[in-house]
């Protein structure tokens, strides 16, 4: 699909139902294939989202006036051109050489309203903000396609625009990714101490602020990692575990599909820290647990579990079963203390 197969009235119908909020999801779909089609595609939008901002109404941003517009370029114009009159009052222009100026009075006015278009259209985009509240998960499609599940306390947040010129969003907490394939435009995860950034694949990143690590294990595809001390590549069923403290970053064989249990309520730990499982099991559960003995945070353990058919009293119990620790209960609070 490129421009000259479609009526320019149809992909403009598109882009101003774009800005507007109003594409259906098949004309969201069409749109997108239509700039993933070519480099002059993708230009052209981005010209029309600088002339959209350039004839919006003040007082509604998302209000296309093409006879406001009309009076902006000729107020403009006209301006340009009195004040160069002015200037060269001795010099006469020739009718032709009027034309040429005005030619080129015009240009240096359009470049001018499109370069303040971009700055003006990059701080009045909004961020669109999901959250997944504790005991629960949210399955959504971002605009270009993609699968995201999003874990119980996590956030997820993307630009207005996500899909057209980039595709970036910021993470805390965990997703499980399934990435529509662009190759034109890298799908980017941002967190703050590991990024991601695939073109198409599945994987699941889990970095919540309080985790003592951050984690992405890879289910399909390939991506590159990048933290403030390093990049590296990540295939198949491989896992990256970085040490937040020291910024260590870790690279090693795994099972990845388990990593994305939790899409189906199982809640399945590899060599996971107590510190991150007390976590997990507090946000899935929506509960309070508390680690009295500091000696616990560096036990790790194995686990797999289903959230809606055990209660955290049975995962508990398994916990206990290792001989690791144990614990006591009192309404939704739990304490883990070493074994006596």
């Amino acid at each position: 699909m490129d421009e000259q197969s479609l009526h320019t009235d149809t992909v403009n119908d598109w882009i101003t139902g774009y800005l507007t909020n109003s594409l259906t999801p098949e004309e969201m779909q069409s749109l997108q294939e239509w700039l993933s089609a070519s480099e002059e595609n993708r230009k052209y939008f981005s010209d029309m989202q600088e002339v959209w901002i350039a004839a919006s109404d003040e007082t509604d941003d998302r209000s296309f006036n093409k006879e406001r517009a009309y009076q902006l370029f000729l107020k403009q114009t006209e301006a340009t051109t009195r004040q160069a009159i002015n200037k060269r009052k001795a010099f006469q222009l020739r009718p032709w050489m009027y034309a040429a100026a005005m030619i080129i009075v015009v240009f240096i006015c359009g470049t001018i309203a499109f370069q303040t278009g971009k700055s003006v259209i990059r701080n009045q985009l909004t961020q669109i903000s999901i959250e997944a509240p504790y005991g629960s998960k949210t399955k959504l499609y971002l605009p270009d396609g993609t699968l995201v599940w999003l874990n119980a306390g996590s956030k997820m947040s993307y630009a207005q625009d996500f899909g057209i010129n980039e595709r970036a969003l910021n993470l805390t907490g965990e997703a499980y990714f399934e990435v529509t394939k662009n190759k034109h435009i890298p799908f980017k995860v941002h967190t703050d101490e590991l990024d991601v950034k695939v073109l198409g694949t599945k994987f699941n990143f889990r970095n919540y602020q309080d985790d003592l690590e951050a984690k992405v294990c890879l289910l399909e595809g390939k991506v590159a990692l990048s933290t403030q001390q390093k990049e590296t590549i990540l295939h198949p069923d491989q896992q990256a575990l970085l040490d937040k403290k020291t910024g260590k970053l870790l690279i090693s064989s795994t099972k990845a599909a388990y990593s994305a249990e939790w899409t189906n309520d199982r809640l399945y730990f590899d060599e996971a820290l107590l510190p991150d499982i007390v976590k997990e099991l507090e946000r899935s559960y929506n509960i309070k647990i508390t680690i009295a003995d500091a000696a616990l945070n560096s036990v790790r353990f194995y686990g797999n579990f289903r959230r809606r058919e055990q209660s955290i009293r049975e995962i508990m119990d398994v916990l206990s079963s290792t001989d690791k620790m144990t614990y006591t209960i009192e309404g939704k609070n739990i304490v883990i203390t070493l074994p006596e």
